[in-house]
């Protein structure tokens, strides 16, 4: 019986491993493939490309890929065996596919009146940067978790309510500026405007929420269990990504008003819809932000 207890709680800690592992390397991804991704010279050369190019891409992709696995990898473990680094390579590639495709359907650049050879195209060119975030995310931003947990009381002592809040704040909103400022005055942000309404906005609401929880509270990137411990005004998991989100939302606005994109005349709908269209990779950049402090 006690046999049979010890297997179970093995197979269960092997799947939460596994998880963690998927959630680390999707994140990794989401931080490296997003700016990508709201660019349509790519939709266009992905939409164009011959069967025999996104075949090449895939195979140098993987190529890249089995290279960063022997050294790195989103695993915490490297693999030792070229066997192993194969297979988290395909693994790691469909991490970056499925992180991709959903992306594409969020923003309406695939949908279901999309042909399957314009969709593949698109999908093969820009899982390329996802799926060596994927490959690079425990390479980078990995954190030092159990050195991070001897340390962690001692800087929430030393950190008062407010400074924490502060520093949040601060570092989301120079990463999300930093990401907006790049994506803003492209026309991405009207093309993307025009095919997503309604219930399309709110999933793309929904995806900027869970993308910024996975990589700051999931994700087992850098300063992750501290940032659990931290004492501040809105510092609660979830208090914290939806706070971050709104300042993220502020920062897309300003960003669009900057490189006049949005005008004072606009209708409120079209500054929400591309406040929320561009609050996206903003979150993202928000997100790797609160890493950074």
């Amino acid at each position: 019986m006690k046999k049979i207890f010890s297997e179970k709680k093995l197979v269960e800690k092997q799947w939460k491993n596994e998880l963690n592992d998927v959630i680390r390397g999707a994140s990794g991804g989401f931080l490296f493939g997003i700016p990508l991704l709201y660019t349509m010279e790519v939709w266009w050369i992905g939409s164009s490309a011959h069967m025999f190019r996104l075949l090449v891409a895939l195979l140098l992709t993987f190529a890249i890929v089995f290279m960063l696995n022997r050294t790195a990898g989103f695993r915490q473990t490297s693999d030792i065996y070229a066997i192993d680094a194969a297979m988290d390579s395909v693994e790691a590639m469909a991490i970056g596919l499925v992180c991709t495709a959903s992306m594409l359907i969020l923003i309406q650049e695939i949908t279901s009146q999309t042909p399957l050879n314009e969709a593949l195209g698109k999908l093969i060119y820009e899982s390329t940067p996802f799926t060596l975030g994927v490959a690079l995310a425990n390479q980078f931003l990995s954190g030092q978790e159990e050195n991070e947990a001897q340390k962690s009381d001692s800087l929430a002592s030393d950190q008062n309510t407010f400074n924490a809040t502060f520093s949040d704040i601060g570092g989301t909103l120079i990463g999300a500026i930093i990401i907006a400022f790049n994506i803003a005055p492209t026309d991405e942000i009207p093309m993307i405007t025009a095919a997503v309404n309604g219930l399309w906005l709110v999933a793309i609401m929904a995806a900027s929420l869970l993308v910024s929880y996975m990589i700051v509270f999931a994700a087992g990137f850098t300063n992750q269990q501290k940032r659990h411990q931290q004492e501040g005004i809105f510092q609660n998991p979830y208090s914290e990504t939806l706070i971050s989100y709104l300042v993220s939302l502020l920062a897309a606005c300003m960003m669009l008003v900057f490189f006049d994109k949005l005008r004072w005349q606009d209708p409120w709908h079209l500054w929400l819809s591309y406040s929320i269209i561009l609050g996206l990779p903003a979150t993202i950049g928000g997100a790797a932000g609160r890493l950074a402090i």
